[in-house]
């Protein structure tokens, strides 16, 4: 049955062509966010919901959508997703932060020109009849120091732009590195020093706990006097009132916001002053960045939905397309392996370490590593997955963890999860051979070969003889079918085990019968997503 997308925002035809075109099944329906109580009636039908600003993915929304497992953002804020509640329902968010890259930052560059040549306000005068030619005076960018907050990909695209302008560029950004700032023409400063030398600031990071008022009052009052303030990246980044205070005593000569605390924005201290351009969020607002974003989600979500392909997903490690190939097979055997610690394992884990060895640890370990958590934890909830399960296991107290090492055996690659408890430390190893089928290599340490079915039986005992036949006895006397039959033992009259592929679930009276023999520690079934 092929999946089913809602867009309940306006997106361009071709990307609702491109759905389409995909074979996933997709309902049109532009306005549709607004509508709060239909929304809720119907969303319980789709795989997947396509979406813009105006949509409000709630709490509410998410716990009527029983099918949903993605929501993709034509744009990049997703201000109007819950997101920490879709992570616990297992729904990818994803965005599209480069769609619209170039359009933002040439509205910046364009709000930079407008407040340092007071073009609003010229225009404004002209319109109403007037010559105010002298009143109207700018300065040039030409040899200003522009102090660019954030150098990801808008903020190194202004800083080209601002290049191109012949205007000395430093930025502030605790992940640009010395190297990428070379390659992109600027200068790395501490935010201290970039608030004394710029000329012109422009904002261009993502509001966070730690970006939340970067220009706050204390801030502004460091600023360079005359300097010119650019926020088109989001609300909140600067203190307004801060601003609009320092803009009415002359310290900061002009501001120019698209971005606002509170939007949509009816008031703000910022409104009625002389030297302060303002609009309305037109960041992105071109018809190129529009319809980029809206082809941009309409890929992302169809390669999800078809292939597991994940790309700019806010909650879960991106895989893709050329990965989920690839790493198809180990991710289900990461899968595996959590799973089988998972069933195993009946009191409270405390940490789960989880190895790479050899080619496997040139991956994607994240989604890996998402991939054995999502397996550990659906022993107690079937509905985890890669998104929900690290939120479930440190809600549980489980520290997860990771390790990488060359190849150190006959294996070009395996990956192993070791668990501990207060009373156990338990271990299990695969790898994937060249058919693209996962093994189990190891448990508890001793090396087996035993192909991953859907039922499998699993036995500890002392190696003695006699155990193989008791197992084999009574199975068979209860009409069970073994399709594969893998035993191993770390020494002679040490322990052993059993790992059997069957063809159903062992009863749970023929489990009982094989634990009265006396003869086993361990009978236990488990089941497997193969």
């Amino acid at each position: 049955m092929a999946p089913k997308v809602l867009i309940s925002d306006k997106l361009s035809d071709a990307a609702v062509q491109i759905f389409r075109d995909r074979g996933i099944d997709v309902d049109f329906e532009p306005g549709l966010g607004k509508d709060k109580e239909r929304l809720l009636e119907v969303i319980g039908q789709y795989d997947g919901l396509a979406i813009r600003s105006a949509t409000k993915v709630t709490e509410k929304v998410l716990a009527a959508a029983d099918n949903l497992k993605v929501i993709g953002r034509a744009g990049i804020g997703v201000d109007n997703v819950d997101i920490p509640v879709a992570s616990q329902k297992g729904v990818i968010v994803m965005n599209t932060p480069f769609g619209n890259s170039i359009t933002t930052a040439e509205h910046a560059i364009a709000m930079m020109f407008a407040v340092a040549r007071q073009i609003p306000e010229a225009s404004a005068s002209t319109h109403a009849g007037k010559w105010e030619k002298s009143k109207f005076m700018g300065v040039e960018l030409t040899n200003k120091t522009l102090g660019v907050i954030g150098a990801g990909n808008i903020g190194s695209i202004a800083i080209s732009r601002a290049l191109g302008l012949r205007m000395k560029v430093i930025a502030y950004d605790p992940f640009l590195s010395e190297e990428r700032a070379a390659e992109i023409g600027c200068r790395k400063v501490e935010l201290d020093e970039l608030l004394v030398q710029s000329d012109f600031i422009t904002l261009h990071v993502p509001l966070t706990d730690k970006t939340k008022n970067i220009l706050s009052k204390e801030a502004i009052a460091k600023l360079k006097p005359g300097v010119r303030i650019v926020n088109c990246a989001r609300g909140g980044l600067v203190d307004e009132e801060a601003l609009a205070e320092a803009l009415k005593e002359g310290r900061v000569a002009g501001a120019a916001f698209d971005v606002f605390a509170e939007e949509p924005a009816t008031n703000s201290p910022l409104f009625g002053l002389d030297n302060v351009v303002v609009t309305p969020h037109l960041g992105a607002a071109t018809t190129e960045a529009q319809e980029n974003v809206a082809l941009q989600v309409a890929e992302q979500m169809s390669e999800y939905l078809l292939t597991g392909a994940i790309s700019n997903a806010l909650n879960t490690p991106s895989v893709t397309a050329e990965e989920a190939k690839v790493m198809g097979p180990w991710l289900k055997l990461s899968e595996h392996l959590g799973s089988f610690i998972g069933q195993l394992t009946e009191e409270p884990i405390e940490a789960v370490n989880v190895l790479y060895d050899g080619e496997v640890a040139e991956m994607n370990l994240n989604a890996l590593t998402a991939a054995v958590t999502a397996g550990l934890m659906q022993a107690r909830n079937p509905d985890v997955n890669m998104v929900s399960a690290p939120i479930m296991a440190k809600e549980s107290g489980i520290e997860i963890s990771r390790t990488t090492q060359e190849q150190t055996g006959v294996f070009e690659a395996y990956i192993k999860v070791t668990m501990k408890t207060k009373q156990r430390q338990r271990s299990i190893a695969g790898t994937v051979f060249s058919d693209g089928k996962p093994r189990f290599i190891q448990i508890k340490g001793i090396n087996i070969d035993a192909e991953v079915g859907r039922n499998m039986l699993y036995s500890t005992n002392e190696d003695r003889a006699g155990t193989i036949g008791t197992l084999g006895r009574i199975l068979g006397e209860n009409d069970v079918n073994i399709a594969n039959f893998t035993l191993g033992r770390a020494e002679k009259g040490k322990d052993a085990i059993a790992l059997l592929y069957v063809d159903d679930a062992v009863p749970s009276p023929v489990i009982d019968e094989l634990k009265a023999t006396s003869v086993f520690n361990t009978v236990r079934n488990l089941t497997f997503n193969v």
